[in-house]
């Protein structure tokens, strides 16, 4: 309690020191976490959980972000053993999740589709299952695996999915114009291999 000068009793509330005044090394807490300590591995993944989860949600669909976030945290888990706190640990914590994504996008990209082949229409859209149009996807589908893994790759987050340049590049770890350039190139060996085809 303090008094104020007009002699009224105030309650002066102070935050904790641990967050506030102090902020926690997180290089000595991951170290300690790797070592074993559970209430450091708690206090780790609860400092950075936000961060590694805005990161994620930024690069993929709402319904795969908490699943994300934890299997980062799995994996981090494994490898904190092996953290040696030469990097920053948000940035190396950014990177496993850099790397989760992209498994994600890679195992999305081979996984074949189980919809139902009686909602073609909801699945390509309007129109769809016209005569000869889902014949025209499964070509397509079929000219996409004939392209070099990191075109297809590039020309498939990008043309298919929409995922921006940008993020396709951060997912890709690689520069934008290296994507700009998978993609060119993907477009011309598609236009070649219809050419072929037809």
């Amino acid at each position: 309690m303090t008094v104020s000068e007009d002699g009224v009793r105030v309650a002066v509330v102070t935050a904790p020191k641990t967050l506030t005044e102090n902020p926690p090394d997180l290089s000595r807490l991951a170290l300690r976490a790797g070592r074993g300590a559970p209430e450091a591995i708690d206090a780790l993944f609860a400092l950075t959980r936000e961060d590694v989860r805005r990161y994620i949600a930024r690069r993929v669909d709402p319904n795969w972000v908490e699943d994300l976030t934890q299997e980062t945290y799995t994996r981090a888990l494994r490898g904190l053993p092996r953290y040696s706190g030469r990097a920053p640990v948000r940035a190396w914590l950014l990177s496993v999740a850099r790397h989760t994504v992209v498994d994600r996008y890679r195992l999305r990209e081979r996984t074949p589709r189980t919809d139902p082949l009686g909602d073609v229409e909801g699945c390509l859209g309007v129109g769809a299952a016209s005569p000869g149009r889902f014949d025209e996807y499964l070509a397509l589908a079929a000219l996409l695996e004939e392209l070099p893994e990191q075109r297809r790759r590039a020309f498939v987050l990008t043309q298919v999915y929409r995922v921006p340049y940008a993020e396709a590049a951060a997912l890709l770890g690689v520069p934008v114009g290296t994507v700009r350039s998978r993609v060119a190139r993907g477009r011309r060996d598609l236009a070649r291999l219809v050419r072929e085809a037809a």
